[in-house]
């Protein structure tokens, strides 16, 4: 395990390559999916009858609305009734969304209007350099339609704050109303005046049109993104996004500084967990449990929808797995699900914010979470068994618990653990949780990879070691 004070290890940079490459979850599941298949896993479709075709040593995958993904990789000699080792996260954030209706213009502004998603600290959001990234879906030549990616790579909107001079109080009071004072701009109004008939020739509107919806400046970057003409453009999920990169920072490169920290540090770090365990040659050897990653999209917003954690992405995957009620009895009691998620750091600013005995340190190793009120799923079991995950790994083992006197959080722990399955919370610790810019420990990174390394690996063999019932 890395110790604080080596250099930056390799995972961080690979972290951040990955960030960097994923300004929404759509992009995530994207990038993860490339990393899945080449590391040799296959793609299968959730309306194919892909169960009759599934081989020892097999490794596969399937992906949900562009939005979710599901990862496993079967053992050898597997049969129906197996328990399945999940390490389960999510690739969504709190950022800014483009409203379907989007078009707005005020004293001679272009201005974009947007809705905020999940409890974003949103006044980080002033005065950064933003841009716009999503999926779009556009006309093919074959007369198709087409959900594509985008990502715009330069600074194209801007929240910016009033100055000093026009508000004294401003430093003394961070609220604001989110609805008529947090509305982006694009550009000038007398630059889209100037243009020529050619650069903005009108569009012919239908009911499937959006083109009335949207500045024809903004439709028109799109269109040039993508190398299409704008009425070719039938509707899109556009967020907003910081272009600043993440990098390394602190005096030993201690730290990373980046967005969406919250959640894709775990996600990022479950497909390169489980890629590079099926491409090991331990992978032909083990035998046990069916070993798993899910990235869901929502958790920010509650996870229900068709790609959240309560969907039925994880249900279906047990049932296809053991299709009898026998066989899915027994492959629910014989697994582990670990909800991997951020967790919170201890504030050099606010000690008083954590309870005494429970003060995660970046850098300080995996974060258990605990709730009496059952916010998180661990219990005495779960941490047993990531404790001694670790230890095969020789890493650390930090605690968390909230204050009594303060609201808890949650993960989709929970509810994936209503299914039957034994679940543990853990994360890594960080700073400025739910900020446009989060702060985590380089290290962490290679210590969540080994936790998961370690389940794909040794979890089987432990249960077996494991009374409980």
């Amino acid at each position: 395990m890395l110790q604080v004070g080596q250099s930056s290890s390799e995972a961080a940079r690979r972290f951040i390559a990955f960030v960097n490459a994923s300004p929404t979850p759509f992009h995530a599941v994207h990038n993860a999916s490339v990393r899945l298949e080449s590391s040799g896993f296959t793609k299968i479709r959730e309306a194919d009858d892909w169960e009759k075709t599934l081989q020892p040593r097999g490794k596969y995958y399937f992906t949900r609305n562009q939005s979710s993904l599901v990862a496993f990789t079967i053992p050898p000699n597997w049969k129906p009734g197996a328990g399945l080792s999940i390490v389960a996260t999510h690739v969504d954030s709190p950022n800014l969304r483009v409203r379907p209706i989007s078009k707005r213009e005020k004293i001679g502004y272009l201005q974009v209007g947007v809705e905020t998603y999940g409890g974003g600290i949103w006044h980080s959001w002033f005065d950064r350099d933003l841009s716009l990234a999503g999926r779009v879906v556009v006309t093919q030549q074959d007369g198709t339609f087409q959900s594509k990616l985008i990502k715009v790579d330069r600074p194209l909107l801007r929240i910016p704050t009033l100055a000093i001079h026009l508000d004294k109080n401003v430093n003394d009071n961070l609220k604001f109303n989110q609805e008529t004072e947090f509305v982006p701009i694009i550009g000038l109004v007398a630059e889209t005046l100037n243009k020529t008939p050619k650069d903005d020739k009108k569009l012919n509107a239908t009911a499937a049109s959006i083109q009335g919806n949207h500045h024809p400046a903004l439709l028109s970057v799109i269109a040039d993104e993508l190398s299409v003409s704008p009425e070719e453009i039938h509707d899109f999920e556009l967020h907003l996004y910081d272009t600043q990169p993440s990098v390394l920072g602190g005096v030993n490169n201690e730290f990373m500084f980046s967005p969406r920290m919250d959640n894709q540090v775990c996600s990022f770090c479950a497909v390169d967990a489980i890629s590079t365990y099926a491409s090991s040659s331990n992978f032909n050897l083990l035998e046990g449990n069916v070993n798993c990653i899910a990235l869901f999209n929502h958790e920010e917003i509650g996870s229900v929808s068709t790609s959240g954690a309560e969907s039925s992405l994880i249900p279906s995957l047990l049932q296809r797995l053991s299709p009898t009620p026998a066989l899915h009895s027994q492959s629910v009691a014989r697994s582990f699900l670990v909800s991997a998620d951020m967790g919170h750091a201890i504030h050099p600013n606010f000690t008083s914010k954590h309870e005494d005995n429970h003060q995660p340190n970046m850098n300080g190793g995996i974060v258990i979470k605990t709730n009496a009120k059952q916010k998180y799923a661990s219990d005495a079991i779960g941490s047993f068994i990531v404790k001694k995950l670790v230890e095969r790994k020789g890493g650390k083992v930090q605690e968390f618990e909230a204050r009594n006197d303060m609201a808890c959080g949650s993960t989709v722990g929970p509810m994936l653990s209503k299914l039957g399955l034994r679940t543990v919370d853990v994360g890594n610790a960080m700073l400025s949780m739910h900020s446009i810019r989060e702060t985590a420990g380089s290290h962490d990174v290679q210590n969540a990879i080994d936790l998961f390394t370690s389940l794909f690996e040794g979890f089987a063999e432990l249960d077996k070691t494991l009374i409980v019932d």
